[in-house]
């Protein structure tokens, strides 16, 4: 049974959300202080966190950030304001999904079942470490080392590089990245994409493999090898 931590302060959206998520055999756990989150994230362990940008004392941002500095853990954000910006934020502090409300729902847990499955079910089937452009890359530990050090990836940004690994060299389609990632890409803007590979692309610029996940505009993306460029 996965655990599921919904930050949410609306008590009547968190009963809704706990009660639909129930009948799925989920475990949803809610938070009692939200001066006390990360106190209670830890007490918890969950396998999955929504959380709402609007919350009282700080905001969904602000947890995301803390959370994100000890855990890789799938992160969906909802959010109340129309405003881009906020999609593209949370993509850019790690967040693996943004759900605009009000909301389906069943959009939401497609969601959750899309990237649970995803998340603890695709190593089941994979070679843990593999070699690329001269590092290596642990897709159990989702990191990614070479000469120049090691960078931690989200669960998004690893698996999105698996995917352009397994076809090296070779231009992976936007269409192919989403479905694999979010199997249902009428759920998805197109722009959701874009930040997720955008920000694996800045982590690994950090040990100077960036330049090695390519754009191919109107197509998609490709992993080239070292001796390729």
């Amino acid at each position: 049974m996965f655990k599921i931590l919904l930050i949410e302060d609306d008590a009547t959206l968190f009963g809704e959300i706990k009660e639909r998520l129930s009948q799925w055999s989920y475990e949803v756990y809610g938070i009692t202080d939200f001066g006390r989150v990360m106190q209670e994230f830890t007490e918890i362990k969950p396998d999955l966190v929504v959380i709402d940008i609007q919350l009282p004392k700080f905001d969904g941002f602000h947890w995301c950030r803390n959370i994100r500095s000890h855990s890789n853990i799938p992160i969906i954000f909802l959010s109340s304001r129309d405003h881009p910006s906020d999609m593209v934020l949370s993509m850019q502090l790690g967040a693996d999904d943004f759900v605009q409300k009000p909301f389906h729902f069943e959009v939401l847990i497609a969601k959750i079942h899309a990237i649970l499955r995803r998340v603890y079910n695709y190593n089941t089937d994979t070679v843990s470490l593999k070699t690329w452009c001269g590092a290596q890359i642990d897709y159990e530990k989702n990191i990614v080392t070479n000469e120049k050090g090691t960078v931690e990836l989200t669960k998004n940004e690893v698996f999105i590089l698996k995917l352009l690994i397994e076809q090296k060299n070779k231009i992976v389609s936007r269409d192919n990245l989403i479905n694999s990632l979010w199997d249902d890409k009428k759920f998805i803007s197109d722009n959701t994409l874009t930040v997720n590979v955008n920000r694996l692309r800045k982590r690994l610029e950090e040990i100077e493999l960036g330049q090695f996940i390519e754009t191919k505009v109107g197509q998609g993306y490709r992993a080239i090898e070292e001796d390729s460029v």
